[in-house]
């Protein structure tokens, strides 16, 4: 008898499909994150880039395209965060990249070689200086980029002048409309880190409602084992660093404080049912209608910010569902899940109501000096950018600023960071390089060119949190649009893939050769989880507080990213060269050590029961009047 699909079963969406290839591609360090594509910011983007670009044609000025690229790299300094911390930033950037626009032109003219003097210099400066501002990792690589291609366009002071003007007019441009003239929700952020985590809560949910009875896909090893559990902890750490950001100002990262804490009790009680399809703990009848019950609850979290204000809000009918099914469960294990769920419906009741919990967010660090890793990293971009100017003179490449940025932009962290960004930049640069030489090579007319520029610049915004690959094709198709149209020259698509080639490549290299850091042993970072999660098991073994439970549950869930993700990155895959065995088993025995403490967990929880419920009906109630 052959399976025939089931025409009940709805077929896969194309937003589930993409969420599932983020996972994939999150275990290999690569990011792909949907939920962060910004189309406000692009459409801001996209106006901010076309003015100067369209006086640079009209006028026929090509040292107006400084103007141009000033307004795009303003554009891509306004990072998440406060009102206050990013016009700072922003401020910074505008007056320093000006200075080093002059500089960096003025001096690479005192002789042939002066260039490959000051690039490492300034790119040495900006990385060390700007480790010692606050969230400036992005400020120093973009202010660096500023200073190679300053150095790339060697001229005596009069016309370093203009270029530095150029550069200034269009970062002021740049720098208002973002802070004055068009707005954007400095929250937004915020929102859509939160909504990234119910998304992977609720695929996760999914996944078990799906499964019904039939074997759980993680009760043996697999490549992509513990897939969702990975998905939702990285989410929630990316929503952790997003909440620092904002310390700032407390008042507006208090209720999404509220939203984090929710997310943990929430994820805490997925795994422990997660732990019991997979050993098919109590009754199948139980375990599915507590999934379904943690789907609907996800449901409504995700409706309930549509509908505030509405009469009869999705928390509370979810809520109310809870409640109904409670009654109906006898295993301590499923009654603890929905404790857990009705507990988290608690705290978002009150965000909505306005009832927030005092921050965390609000203690920001202190300011450190100099970091030994700082002044590595800012050694390893002047020895790569030496390298780089070398291979320029070797090779006799045309725009060797490209690969300077290059460098620049990829040697970013250890060996992990730069060997994904090497990949995804080879790639990106070459699939839009060929996609820039076709579109110029079907239309070369400016009107054409313009639009097209302008869109690209817009889409290159709105995608630049979503994944770096995608980014740098729209980047690479822009940079090659607007210098055909201001400098035309033969091959400049294909001078720009293999600069970025050669700048990708000397970064990998660098990071190989300068204090290489491949991170701890794939056996080590196995023990520490291990270790880790066996924490996480003697805490809730020994009764402790509810916050050291929480804490070592995140400790768990962390050591066990670290150690998966270390099995299939670049130190992981040299050591399985030279190396038997993949340490998958102990990789299962780990996350089902951290299952079997959020299952004692959430026993614990159900055997608890009072007469007066956790999640009060009265009390809600009261708290959505």
């Amino acid at each position: 008898m052959t399976d025939k699909p089931d025409p009940r079963r709805p077929r896969p969406h194309t937003r589930t499909i993409v969420r599932r290839a983020a996972r994939r591609l999150e275990l290999r360090s690569f990011g792909l994150l949907p939920e962060l594509f910004n189309h406000v910011e692009g459409l801001r983007a996209a106006v901010a880039v076309a003015l100067p670009l369209v006086l640079a044609v009209t006028t026929g000025r090509a040292g107006l395209g400084w103007a141009v690229f000033a307004a795009f790299w303003t554009c891509l300094c306004d990072s998440p965060g406060p009102d206050t911390q990013r016009r700072r930033l922003l401020a910074i950037f505008v007056g320093c990249g000006t200075v080093i626009s002059f500089a960096g032109s003025w001096i690479a003219s005192f002789a042939p070689m002066a260039g490959m003097i000051a690039g490492p210099t300034i790119v040495f400066c900006a990385v060390l200086w700007s480790a010692r501002i606050r969230f400036g990792g992005l400020l120093g690589t973009l202010l660096a980029v500023v200073g190679v291609v300053a150095v790339g366009f060697p001229h005596p002071p009069a016309q370093a002048a203009v270029q530095a003007a150029a550069f200034l007019g269009g970062a002021v441009w740049a720098y208002l409309l973002i802070n004055a003239i068009w707005r954007i929700d400095a929250a937004l952020p915020l929102s859509r880190a939160s909504d990234a985590v119910v998304v992977r809560l609720l695929d996760m949910a999914e996944s078990l409602v799906q499964l019904g009875d039939a074997q759980h896909r993680d009760d043996r090893w697999h490549r992509e084992h513990a897939e969702h559990r990975r998905a939702v902890r990285l989410a929630i750490e990316r929503f952790r660093s997003m909440l620092e950001r904002y310390g700032e100002d407390p008042s507006a990262t208090a209720p999404f404080e509220q939203d984090c804490e929710a997310c943990e009790t929430l994820f805490g009680a997925l795994i422990a049912l997660d732990q019991a399809c997979i050993i098919r703990a109590g009754r199948i009848e139980e375990r599915a209608a507590v999934a379904h019950a943690c789907k609907t609850t996800l449901l409504a979290w995700t409706l309930s910010s549509r509908s505030r204000g509405r009469r009869h809000d999705p928390l509370d009918w979810a809520a109310g569902r809870l409640r109904r099914l409670q009654g109906q469960l006898t295993d301590d294990l499923f009654i603890g899940c929905l404790r857990a769920f009705e507990s988290a419906l608690e705290g978002l009741a009150c965000r909505q109501s306005g009832t927030h919990l005092q921050g965390k967010a609000g203690q920001a660090r202190p300011l450190h000096g100099t970091s030994p890793v700082a002044l590595r990293q800012a050694v390893r971009q002047s020895v790569g950018l030496v390298v780089v100017y070398l291979s320029a003179i070797v090779f006799q490449l045309g725009y060797p600023y490209w690969a300077a940025m290059a460098l620049v932009v990829v040697l970013q962290g250890g060996a992990r960071v730069t060997w994904a960004r090497c990949l995804e930049r080879i790639l990106g640069s070459v699939l839009g390089g060929m996609l820039a030489w076709l579109l110029v090579t079907v239309s070369s007319a400016s009107p054409v060119l313009v639009m097209l520029a302008v869109i690209l610049a817009g889409a290159a915004i709105a995608v630049r949190s979503v994944n770096y690959t995608i980014f740098v094709i729209f980047l690479t198709m822009l940079f090659v649009i607007v210098a055909e149209m201001l400098q035309p020259g033969a091959g400049i698509a294909s001078s720009r893939m293999l600069d970025n080639v050669i700048g990708s490549v000397t970064a990998l290299i660098a990071v190989f050769t300068l204090w290489p850091d491949f991170g701890a042993s794939l056996k080590n970072r196995i023990d520490e989880g291990i270790d880790a999660n066996r924490r996480y098991f003697e805490a809730v073994r020994r009764n402790e507080p509810v916050a050291e439970i929480e804490q070592a549950r995140r400790g768990a869930g962390l050591a066990s990213v670290e150690a998966e993700i270390a099995l299939h990155d670049v130190g992981g895959m040299l050591r399985r060269l030279f190396q038997s065995g993949h340490g998958g088993e102990p990789l299962q025995d780990l996350r089902n050590t951290a299952g079997e403490a959020a299952m004692a967990w959430h026993r614990r929880l159900g055997a608890q029961v009072q007469s007066t419920p956790i999640f009060d009906e009265g009390r809600f109630s009261q708290v959505q009047a």
